[in-house]
């Protein structure tokens, strides 16, 4: 079992209200919910008009498996217009059967 979890530092440039911020990450954080099947969740800068945290957890039996998955997610985050991606980290941890 392969267990990774993701954090996406975001700047939303055009969000001039906490409003306007969640009607951006709000989206993105369910299209990444339902592209993967994977737990997302905002994990910082709740109330911080123009910048986000997003935490992915992800787990999956195999290694090519993790690898499909942590493309799609990225892929999704990179691709989303109203964001700007300022940082990825990524950490897998392997667990022993």
């Amino acid at each position: 079992m392969i267990v990774a979890g993701l954090r996406f530092e975001l700047r939303v440039p055009h969000a001039n209200s906490l409003k306007e911020k969640r009607a951006v990450i709000r989206p993105l954080v369910e299209g990444v919910r339902r592209s993967a099947s994977v737990s997302v969740s905002e994990v910082a800068h709740q109330d911080t008009w123009q910048r986000s945290a997003i935490g992915v957890a992800i787990v999956t039996p195999d290694p090519r498996s993790m690898e499909r998955l942590v493309a799609i997610v990225r892929r999704r985050v990179e691709e989303d217009p109203q964001v700007e991606l300022l940082n990825t980290t990524l950490e897998y941890v392997e667990m022993d059967r």
